[in-house]
């Protein structure tokens, strides 16, 4: 999935070495979700340098297209789309940059999705296949993102439904602001937007903020 290495320079970043960083080692959806929970949606200054200093030059090699080959199996896809989706929060957090590859990656995970790849990922790896679409400020898409959720909540085992209906029960909430606003108002201090009034006595609610 990577290029050959170039003498003398570091060794290029695989489609894996994303993966094996996301999800850590094999085991069960719930202890992967358990193990690897801080990382993907925690708030941590060590985490956020831990993927800018070994992927920051990932992301910008996808954001040029340099990384298309990776699109070649259902797992490269799924890299590509947490290097496009994941990573730049953790890299440019509180920052316009943290959402300027929104588009990239939800094309990918359109992508998939009409060609069924997702079927071929395990379901907490479908998770961030369909995230994407939950971060995208439009309802059809917003839409669609439940419907996954509660299709990957319903085909849980039962004692990993809890785990999924948390999923879900996320999905919800973000679509729910969308119906709403049309968009994320905890988005707009970043991206200079200015908010409504009902989006700034919205902000001043708990849990408002995702």
């Amino acid at each position: 999935m990577s290029a050959p290495p170039v003498p003398g320079l570091p060794m290029p970043v695989s489609a894996d070495d994303i993966l094996d960083f996301w999800f850590g080692p094999p085991g069960d959806n719930a202890g992967i979700a358990a193990r690897q929970g801080r990382l993907w949606f925690g708030k941590s200054a060590a985490n956020d340098q831990a993927v800018a200093s070994r992927f920051a030059d990932t992301l910008i090699d996808a954001t040029a297209g340099r990384l298309g080959h990776w699109t070649a199996t259902p797992r490269g896809r799924l890299a590509l789309v947490i290097v496009l989706d994941q990573f730049p929060h953790h890299i440019h957090r509180g920052r316009p940059q943290a959402f300027a590859t929104d588009a990239q990656a939800l094309a990918l995970s359109l992508a998939a999705l009409a060609s069924g790849e997702d079927r071929q990922l395990s379901p907490i790896e479908r998770v961030f296949l369909y995230l994407p679409l939950e971060h995208a400020e439009s309802l059809a898409m917003q839409e669609r993102a439940v419907e996954l959720f509660a299709a990957l909540a319903n085909e849980a085992a039962a004692d990993e439904r809890a785990l999924f209906d948390n999923f879900l029960d996320y999905a919800v909430r973000h679509r729910d602001v969308i119906a709403r606003f049309g968009r994320f108002p905890h988005r707009n201090a970043i991206l200079g937007r200015v908010s409504t009034p009902a989006e700034t006595e919205f902000l001043e609610q708990p849990g408002s903020r995702f």
